[in-house]
């Protein structure tokens, strides 16, 4: 935003001047904030960094140790440079000890050869000043155009985020609160640096604030979130200017586009699109309405007698079908979903089973079956199932990459007994079938919630903001610790522990230590975490956390 010691004196008014540069060589490229002319020798205290002070030196101390005090006080108060004009002061040079003191603080110090008028320099630096300051807000305005833009068309994260590091310059990451990376764009670095290590490498950013740079680290950090959840940071990365007169911090334009990109993010979390035929695209509404809460249930059970499903005085059952191999965003997963969805929509008819049925996202269709009689869930689960399988072995059957017919998880909720509950189902359904992509067992033709194991459960809630923050809350000061002791691995200590049920001697056989060593060990995990590690309900809690954190990390 501001110019460079350099960029001034290429200045024609400072040219003119015949400048010669005689310290401080390595200085040059501090940005220059304002201009100042100076002729007493305390003037250190008026300044607040950043400027570039000129001076005739008809004021300066005439001792040696009074120069060398007043060029401490100027690099002591940060400025850009000190520019002094021969002739009135000094006739044909600067003092000596003026320019050892300067070469030794790393000051830029410039000799003016030729009488120069001040007030020509001021105004072209001046100029360029405000030249720059409205080209930053253009380039603020260009920022909210652009992202307002994205907001709008309902821009996927990873064009959000390209689009940050293209108008910043430089890497740009979203990752969610257990520090795994969503979307990314090194900005022409190489990626596998940008992301190497990369949850202990974020882990070691700690801005103090909301949006707050953190120097130590080089990154620019905002919180992701809305209508009061948080569910991720967007950092940037900014190396800083060891020149800068704000040590390094980026300048607000980037602080600016990082929050707009957070926005944008946290308002495209929001957006559903459809691109489904008009009866589907109404029962992806209707569906969509009792997820969200987004319309009455009187209105939705209105609308769907309207479409032939009777959705009043029925026993209600949510059902989930996806394929278990997880392949969203590819237009062959597109297509498969869209097959998936016509061959449930044929397996219901083919069942003689009345409900709504369409694609909930980009990897399962969504069923809310209405049932007259509560006793035949079971029956009608069998039946659809059924009716399925030969749907779609009747049906080109969908294929992997090993050529053998795409394996398909169907997930029931539990049955209720009115519309205002049938969210809960399909939540559920949804949760199942989620979790069900995990487990071992491929013989079931419906996945029930007591198929779902505690392994299970924190999978399908892996993405929950309040598991991840009980994961820091109960983990957070151990995996810090292990990032800024990447040899140590304490949490291993603790997985050990706990695995062999609090049993101290066969946890240190099983880790191959001694047990003096694995008690100290185990000591100082104890009291990194604040934890007493011979509690039971303590220890449920980190098992509990630690079966989370693997939920998180093994998506």
């Amino acid at each position: 935003m501001f110019p460079t010691v350099r960029e001034v004196l290429a200045l024609d008014p400072v040219r003119h001047g015949g400048p010669r540069l005689v310290a401080g060589e390595n200085g040059l490229d501090r940005a220059v904030r304002w201009v100042h002319v100076a002729e007493v020798p305390d003037i250190a205290p008026q300044l607040g960094g950043g400027e570039l002070v000129l001076s005739t030196g008809i004021g300066l101390p005439a001792d040696d140790g009074g120069l060398r005090a007043f060029i401490g006080d100027l690099t002591d108060v940060g400025v850009s440079g000190l520019v002094v004009e021969l002739g009135r002061r000094y006739p044909t040079s600067v003092p000596r000890v003026m320019v050892a003191a300067a070469e030794r603080r790393g000051l830029p110090l410039v000799e003016l050869r030729r009488p120069t008028p001040f007030v020509r320099i001021t105004e072209a630096v001046h100029g360029l000043i405000v030249d720059a300051q409205l080209a930053e807000l253009r380039a603020t305005e260009e920022i909210h155009q652009r992202f307002t833009e994205l907001s709008m068309d309902g821009a996927e994260p990873g064009e959000v985020v390209r689009q940050a590091a293209e108008l910043a310059g430089c890497p740009v990451v979203l990752e969610n609160l257990s520090r795994q990376v969503l979307a990314y764009d090194a900005a022409g670095d190489r990626a596998d640096l940008l992301l190497a290590g990369w949850e202990q490498q974020s882990r070691r950013i700690r801005p103090a604030g909301r949006t707050a740079y953190d120097p130590d680290a080089g990154w620019l950090v905002t919180t992701v979130g809305a209508r009061g959840q948080d569910w991720g940071r967007l950092l940037l990365r900014w190396p800083g200017d060891e020149f800068s007169s704000v040590a390094g911090a980026p300048p607000t334009r980037l602080t600016i586009l990082l929050e707009r990109a957070a926005s944008t993010l946290a308002l495209g979390r929001l957006i559903r699109r459809d691109a489904e035929g008009l009866e589907r695209q109404i029962h992806r509404t209707l569906l969509t309405a009792l997820l969200d809460h987004a319309r009455p249930v009187g209105e939705v059970a209105l609308r769907a007698r309207a479409l032939g499903v009777t959705l009043e005085r029925r026993h209600l059952v949510g059902v989930v079908v996806r394929h278990r191999a997880d392949e969203a965003g590819t237009e062959a997963a597109q297509a498969r979903l869209r097959d998936l969805a016509e061959a449930v929509g044929d397996a219901l008819r083919e069942a003689r089973l009345s409900g709504l049925a369409s694609a909930l996202d980009e990897q399962a269709v969504g069923v809310l079956l209405a049932l007259r009689d509560p006793g035949a869930e079971d029956g009608a689960l069998a039946a659809f199932a059924a009716a399925l399988r030969r749907v779609r072995l009747d049906a080109e059957p969908a294929h992997d990459a090993a050529g053998a017919p795409g394996e398909v998880i169907v997930a029931a909720g539990s049955g209720v007994a009115t519309l205002a509950e049938a969210r809960r189902s399909l939540l559920e359904a949804r949760q199942i079938a989620e979790a069900a992509r995990r487990g071992r067992r491929g013989d079931l033709a419906v996945y029930r919630l007591p198929h779902v194991g505690l392994a299970g459960l924190l999978h399908l809630l892996r993405d929950e903001p309040r598991l991840q923050t009980f994961v820091e809350r109960e983990l957070g000061p151990l995996l810090a610790y292990d990032a800024e002791h990447p040899r140590e691995q304490l949490l291993g200590t603790l997985r050990v522990y706990l695995e062999q049920g609090r049993n101290k001697s066969a946890a240190a056989a099983v880790a191959h230590l001694s047990r003096p060593a694995f008690y100290d060990r185990l000591g100082r995990v104890g009291r990194i975490l604040g934890a007493d590690l011979d509690s039971i309900d303590v220890c449920l809690s980190l098992h509990v956390a630690l079966l989370a954190l693997d939920a998180v990390r093994n998506p």
